[in-house]
């Protein structure tokens, strides 16, 4: 990394997809689901916020209607939001982040994903991070997990601090993806890179960075984090962040 520095204050948040495990009677999206009283989705944009975010693109999808005006809650002239729908956010998550390369603009940003709690202060540590032009910042948690956890997560591995592999199905690795990135505008030309190859994840891009060695890897440390996927998901994450665990 670059002795180089430059004020992040602009995300992208994943907010497009239907949450297929996510098996709720109503069939609503996990994101309109209250995670201690809070919707997993403004829980998100609180979060960034508190960590300095001052706009915020959200990349609507399914009941698109109904996610934007629960965001909209958290609107405010400290916090600004606009939205972008990806008509095809039945694909994978990669799709969905370059449905927002317009709105992103030259400059890097937050990348979230919208069904993932993390600590404000990670994310205030990694938009200060002095990161050359063209180079991205993974949040990784090198902590020992089961392996029943270590399953269901995407997974890195790393020389240094640079990420030099990352996915679901990497059996040598030393971290997981904890889902909060920031990244250069770079990240673009990378999943199309990677789409024109048939891979439509987001990983499928970081791959594509990390290739060229513009991928690095940021050790959240002790900090919380849970990926929502299932609602019993939801249930262990109300259970460890109300005890103060780690999650």
């Amino acid at each position: 990394m670059s002795s180089e520095k430059r004020p992040v204050r602009r995300a992208i948040v994943l907010a497009a997809g239907n949450g297929d495990r996510f098996q709720n009677p109503s069939h609503d999206s996990k994101l309109l689901q209250p995670l201690l009283g809070r919707p997993l989705l403004l829980r998100t944009l609180g979060a960034a916020h508190e960590a300095g975010i001052e706009h915020v693109t959200i990349v609507l999808g399914y009941q698109a209607a109904r996610v934007r005006a629960l965001a909209e809650r958290a609107a405010s002239p400290r916090l600004s939001l606009s939205f972008v729908v990806n008509p095809r956010w039945q694909l994978e998550n990669g799709v969905s982040a370059l449905a927002a390369r317009d709105a992103a603009g030259d400059e890097p940003f937050a990348l979230l994903m919208g069904d993932h709690v993390f600590d404000p202060e990670v994310l205030a540590r990694m938009l200060r991070l002095p990161l050359a032009e063209d180079e991205s910042v993974l949040a990784i948690d090198t902590r020992e997990v089961p392996p029943s956890v270590a399953d269901e997560a995407t997974k890195v591995r790393r020389i240094g601090s640079r990420i030099v592999a990352i996915g679901k199905d990497l059996r040598d690795y030393d971290a997981l993806d904890t889902g909060v990135f920031v990244c250069a505008p770079a990240l673009f030309d990378a999943l199309t890179a990677a789409q024109d190859a048939g891979d439509t994840t987001l990983s499928g891009g970081i791959r594509q960075l990390a290739a060229r060695g513009l991928m690095h890897g940021f050790d959240i440390g002790d900090a919380q984090w849970c990926d929502i996927d299932t609602v019993s998901d939801l249930a262990a994450a109300e259970s460890a962040l109300a005890a103060g665990l780690p999650a």
